[in-house]
């Protein structure tokens, strides 16, 4: 006993030691992902910030009061702000706009998502531990933001627009980091040209952009150390210059140095405000990769490592240019002590590398979210990585990324005018986090309207002034990321506006249930052998699709399965809690509807077992649906029940290996309504299957012998049973989307000419739900909208 009672103090000291190595291993890793842009903002922040009217104050006082003007930039917004506060409003660790947004969803009714269902605030992490459901939230604003839809939409166009930021920080990004590293070159290679900098430039962009198909998995050990190296190099490169070439630049610590900035450059100093937030650009990659480690990670490497190195090195570099003021264009290297500068260099160059994929996935991930929330037409994902989650890559969006970056380089070929639009793309996507922080602190927090407004107010106007700065410098670049957001905004209003529309239409066309009930079991049609999925946006109700295919083709499987695949407000579903199933009509009808859920950053990866998981769950679901349930029910959703595929007790099914029956599938079941004819045209079918898409594994089920199942439950498994064997059939609409005669001018453009045109040029819905072409069954339908 008395061992037992000592072995307390010595687990806990065990288990605190294991949490202290992940919590290093994450830090540690989190310097690959996160804080590449961040530590490489050195390289380009004080030549950016001299390269206007203020290079007329080469003096030692503009210095010291630029320097201060960066430590508490430095200080404010990226420790106080993101480390302190923002980090804090995770969305079940998922970090980002998108998460900000799904919590003000979730504590407050500003979802825009169509096909929402009551039942999926049930969702394990639709409620975080000690946040508290929006139905006991009593708020003036609450309610008023509900009450007006507009307002819910200019939520989203601000969440999208922030969004389109993040794009534009994925071109510019590569474009000013890897340009930037490259021309310190010529700070010892003094007979390279400027377009000899470029084609060195642009290869070693198409590389990266060429290699982003590999994954960052491969190498994500490799960009940890790279940026470690980097920088504890440029924190002893900076204290070298500190106590080298001006000591008393520690002095300019001190905020009063900014008052005495502004005294002596007024207005020009305002100006190259635009200069300076170059140094916080990369703040906001700390919470929207968030999702890959966790706030205590984040926390310990940044404070740790990431400020103090980047605060010596800014104070260095401060303390050379006090002696070196014509040295200014080539500040950085031109700091770098001559034994060091090729070593430093090479290291510059793949810190560059490391910040520009760190951007590059970030903006995969962004696109991944608008297309979850159906702002963003079909694009092809792939999941790059069988062990972390998240890790996805873009092929249309890279080559993309790639021709603007290229376009943007050799376009300005100038690391200042490539700054201006860097960090207006930088400082608007903080401000659009600034402004929906506020209404997380209301909605989420449970705080006051004033606590809001006082984080608002800070913040708000810190961040404005930058910003107010930086659009002074539109015309000298900083109108790129405006034109990238321009087209990215229509691209993505334009997909959600059409694909709203064509929901609408599915929603009032949709077929009654008592016109279901009037053609009895049978549905007035032949029911042919095996199981026939019917893909809808609809959660209730049965679509329009249904009746169009019968109408021309009167002949239908046995089982039918009406398919909904949409996306809910939170970051991930449970693999358990993805399948929603329930009965549609009686239980002769053999109509079923099965909803899967995802969250906006799940990938909806080829599962080989889908059509398995789906018999399981509607066996399941037959199961454990009461006797008395024989009817449909009248409730608007019906009965829907959440089924846990990967659990197999309680269906009465017995999973097989084909190959193990294939000698005895004659007698597998007891009856079988296949002819000869229908076997052959099987068995050519499988052929095919397996010669034109990746063969999968097979599987036979059969039905266990279970007292307790009664004459209707079993009938009812063995028809379904039956039907998988026959064979699965998905069935989907070809719709053509065309406006209405009646519609307005500027709809018709719309919806005949842009909407058209992305349908047109974008991944059809069979290939972003990996569905098999051998089995696909498509019914044509125009929609007027």
């Amino acid at each position: 006993m008395d061992r037992e009672i000592g072995s307390g103090p010595d687990e806990q000291r065990v288990c605190s030691r294991s949490n202290c190595k992940h919590l290093l291993l994450l830090a540690y890793q989190s310097f690959g992902v996160v804080y590449g842009d961040l530590s490489t903002s050195p390289i380009y922040v004080y030549t950016s910030s001299f390269s206007g009217r203020l290079n007329l104050y080469q003096d030692e006082q503009t210095v010291f009061g630029m320097f201060s003007l960066i430590f508490w930039t430095f200080t404010i917004i990226p420790l106080f702000k993101y480390v302190i506060i923002v980090l804090g409003a995770d969305d079940n660790g998922e970090g980002g706009t998108f998460a900000l947004y799904s919590l003000l969803c979730r504590h407050a009714k500003l979802s825009l998502l169509p096909n929402q269902q009551s039942a999926d605030e049930e969702l394990s992490t639709y409620y975080r531990n000690g946040y508290i459901s929006q139905n006991t939230i009593h708020s003036p604003l609450k309610r008023f933001l509900e009450k007006h839809k507009r307002l819910r939409t200019c939520l989203l166009l601000i969440v999208l627009f922030g969004a389109c930021m993040v794009i534009g920080d994925g071109v510019l990004t590569p474009a000013i980091s890897v340009l930037s590293s490259i021309s310190g070159l010529r700070v010892r290679a003094k007979g390279l040209l400027d377009g000899e900098v470029l084609v060195i430039s642009c290869v070693v962009l198409v590389g990266l952009f060429a290699l982003q198909h590999k994954g960052t998995q491969r190498v994500a050990f490799v960009f940890a150390p790279v940026v470690i190296i980097w920088l504890l190099c440029i924190a002893a490169i900076g204290l070298y210059n500190t106590i080298y070439w001006n000591p008393r630049i520690f002095h300019a610590l001190s905020p009063h140095y900014i008052v005495k900035f502004f005294e002596h450059t007024g207005k020009d100093g305002w100006i190259s405000l635009g200069g300076i937030l170059l140094s916080i650009t990369g703040t906001e990659a700390m919470f929207a990769d968030l999702g890959h480690f966790n706030e205590a990670s984040i926390r310990v490497a940044f404070i740790s490592v990431v400020y103090p190195c980047l605060i010596l090195q800014y104070m260095g570099q401060a303390a050379f240019l006090s002696k070196n003021m014509s040295d200014v264009s080539i500040s950085f290297f031109g700091s770098i002590p001559e034994p060091v500068f090729w070593p430093v260099f090479v290291i510059s160059t793949l810190a560059a590398i490391v910040a520009s994929q760190s951007v590059i996935s970030a903006t995969f991930s962004i696109v991944k979210q608008c297309h979850s929330l159906g702002c963003f037409p079909r694009v092809k994902i792939v999941h790059t990585s069988r062990w972390v989650h998240g890790q996805i890559y873009i092929p249309e969006i890279n080559w993309i990324l790639m021709v603007l970056c290229l376009a943007v380089t050799l376009g300005f070929r100038n690391t200042t005018l490539i700054g201006n639009a860097y960090g207006i793309a930088s400082m608007t996507v903080m401000f659009v986090t600034t402004w929906l922080m506020a209404l997380v602190v209301i909605f989420v927090w449970q705080k006051n309207v004033i606590s809001a407004l006082l984080f608002l107010i800070f913040f708000g106007f810190i961040e404005g002034a930058f910003l107010s700065s930086s659009l002074i410098k539109v015309p000298q670049g900083g109108w790129v990321p405006f034109v990238l957001s321009f087209v990215f905004m229509v691209i993505m209003y334009v997909w959600h506006y059409g694909t709203h529309r064509k929901y609408l239409f599915d929603l009032q066309n949709k077929v009654s249930m008592k016109w279901i009930l009037t053609l009895g079991p049978r549905l007035g049609i032949v029911r042919v052998p095996g199981i026939g999925l019917v893909y809808t946006q609809l959660v209730t109700g049965v679509p329009a699709i249904f009746s169009h295919f019968v109408t021309n083709l009167p002949a239908f499987h046995q089982v039918l399965v009406f398919v909904c695949v949409k996306s809910v407000p939170v970051p991930h579903v449970a693999p358990d809690e993805r399948f929603l199933v329930g009965r549609i009509g009686p239980r002769a009808y053999r109509m079923y509807r099965c909803i899967i859920r995802y969250g906006y950053k799940d990938v909806q990866k080829d599962e080989d077992n889908f059509e398995n998981q789906l018999v399981l769950s509607i066996a399941k679901f037959i199961r454990m649906e009461p006797p008395s349930s024989g009817s449909y029910d009248s409730s608007p959703e019906g009965r829907m029940a959440v089924i846990r595929a990967t659990d197999t007790c309680g269906t009465s099914l017995v999973v097989r290996d084909a190959d193990e029956t294939e000698a005895n599938c004659h007698s597998t079941f007891t009856r079988s309504s296949k002819s000869e004819t229908l076997q052959s045209l099987q068995s050519i079918h499988e052929q095919g299957w397996t010669s034109i898409d990746r063969p999968r594994r097979r599987v036979r089920f059969e039905l266990s012998e279970d007292e307790n199942m009664d004459s209707e439950e079993k009938e009812e498994l063995m028809a379904l049973l039956e039907a998988k064997q026959a064979g699965v059939a998905y069935i989907m609409g070809h719709s053509y989307v065309k406006s209405r005669k009646t519609s307005s001018f500027l709809k018709k453009v719309v919806i005949d000419v842009a909407y058209s045109f992305l349908r047109k040029n974008c991944r059809g819905p069979a290939v972003a739900l990996n569905i098999p072409h051998i089995s696909l069954i498509e019914v044509g339908m125009i929609y007027y909208v």
